[in-house]
């Protein structure tokens, strides 16, 4: 059996592994299976990947972006990013890329407007890394949104005001906040600040509309979740895996 599977905790409500099957019965592979691996930790990285027979390729997901990259062979990453959420194991190496990238930046590209001048990235974790170096390679200026300042380029949530949620007309959402079933959750933003040149992106595609971007559209935003960017993400990584795709 070729295996593949995804890595992650909590993996409860994933999106992997349904899409995965389907693919993979729609192709008529019968001889493939996606699975699902929640693991506490990576201390034991090494000895479990041993274990997994036919293990061909794994995607990653939080909280384990940035933290398996000293577990991995080799990085075939964007320069300047730091976060992996796709492993191809071949010829005993184990290769890391980032298909997040592929995901957001084709996901967002037909939303942008010219006025989408500057953005919000709430988040700090992996995902927000690639996040932020789409945002870079395009040239929009962002400012990085978290709990806690993390240096100079960090601001808090408590740090917002409405003037600068008004002046950054892109807000784009990389933490798990809000995803089912904590759906009464959202970031704490002065959303009085949004208004109808606003363009809000959750990365959470569970609910289909999450609180935070409910909030956006009854102040006449624009809204997309994160469904278009997994099942781009989830392409390249197949891509990467049958060797038709190398970023």
């Amino acid at each position: 059996m070729r295996v593949f599977g995804l890595i992650g905790n909590p993996l409860t409500h994933s999106f992997s592994g349904s899409y995965f099957e389907k693919k993979f019965r729609a192709l008529g592979l019968t001889d493939h299976t996606y699975q699902l691996f929640p693991l506490e930790d990576l201390s034991d990285f090494p000895t479990w990947v041993q274990r997994i027979e036919g293990l061909e390729g794994l995607n990653v997901t939080i909280p384990y972006k940035k933290s398996i990259l000293p577990f991995l062979d080799e990085l075939r990453l964007p320069e300047g990013l730091m976060a992996c959420n796709c492993i191809q194991f071949t010829e005993g190496k184990r290769i890391g890329y980032n298909t997040d990238v592929i995901g957001f930046s084709e996901s967002l590209r037909p939303l942008l407007r010219p006025h989408h001048q500057r953005a919000l990235v709430l988040g700090q974790g992996g995902a927000a890394e690639a996040v932020q170096y789409v945002l870079q390679q395009w040239k929009i200026p962002y400012v990085s949104v978290g709990r806690t300042a993390k240096g100079s380029d960090t601001i808090t949530y408590a740090d917002l005001s409405r003037q600068t949620v008004e002046d950054h007309t892109l807000i784009i959402h990389t933490t798990p906040l809000g995803t089912f079933p904590d759906v009464d959750d959202c970031p704490p933003l002065p959303y009085e600040g949004i208004g109808p040149n606003h363009l809000l992106y959750d990365l959470v595609y569970n609910p289909t509309r999450t609180l935070f971007l409910a909030k956006g559209e009854a102040q006449g935003a624009t809204t997309c979740n994160g469904w278009n960017m997994l099942v781009l993400q989830a392409e390249a990584s197949w891509s990467i895996w049958k060797g038709m795709l190398r970023p």
